[in-house]
């Protein structure tokens, strides 16, 4: 059965030429034009989604947090594919699970990449994409549990989106040691995806602030990177 991608995208020969070089590739596209269209399609069906932001009266960003909810979607491979191309938009499509922000113009010989750098990573057996995510690690009052991806703070659990409960438990499995960028997005960020170093400053702001008197062990060494010490 050959690889089935949804695009939803409300400008619709846009939409259209994707679509079609998608199936020049082999792969069995459906293309619509609202999030509305896409949620009355059988969404488990798709092994990839791609999707604008700006659409109709549910967003893009409306239409992930739907998917990531249902446990029969939550593991299908997202790529946002916008205009909108502010750091604040790139981190929050990150942060609710997709796998890759590209903003528009881009090249199809990009995108093609994406696509199948998205596909691979679904396809890695069970064991070996979640390998050393499990493991708990704790400071003090602090803990990150990595089977239930919970981040206690003094017997308080404090809710972290994916990226910042992965940074900090990345962190916090070697305290003392320190993590360059590009490392952090190594480990966080599926390989090809292209994230800026900046996004990674937002996150390690954000969870400095969520964790309260530990987030001065989040220590910065300019020139190198991040480290949790002790």
């Amino acid at each position: 059965m050959n690889t089935k991608i949804l695009v939803v995208d409300d400008e619709e020969i846009l939409c259209e030429a994707l679509g079609f070089n998608l199936e020049m590739e082999g792969y069995d596209v459906v293309a619509v034009n609202s999030a509305e269209e896409a949620l009355t399609l059988d969404l488990p069906s798709f092994d990839l989604i791609i999707l604008d932001v700006m659409m109709g009266e549910i967003s893009g960003f409306q239409f992930a947090r739907i998917l990531k909810s249902n446990p029969a979607t939550s593991s299908i491979p997202l790529i946002f594919c916008t205009a909108r191309d502010s750091e604040d938009d790139l981190v929050a499509g990150l942060d609710m699970g997709a796998d890759d922000y590209i903003t528009k113009p881009y090249s199809l010989r990009t995108l093609l990449a994406r696509v199948r750098t998205a596909l691979r990573k679904r396809r890695l057996p069970q064991s070996e994409s979640t390998a050393h995510t499990s493991e708990t690690f704790t400071f003090e009052g602090l803990t990150v549990i990595g089977a239930s991806k919970e981040c206690i703070v003094d017997g308080v659990d404090v809710r972290l989106p994916r990226k910042e409960f992965e940074i900090l438990r990345l962190l916090m499995s070697k305290i003392g040691h320190v993590f360059s960028r590009e490392q952090i997005i190594s480990h966080v960020w599926p390989d090809e995806v292209v994230v800026l170093d900046r996004v990674v400053d937002v996150n390690i702001t954000r969870i400095r602030k969520k964790i309260g008197r530990y987030g001065s062990h989040i220590v910065t060494r300019s020139g190198y990177g991040y480290g949790f010490m002790a």
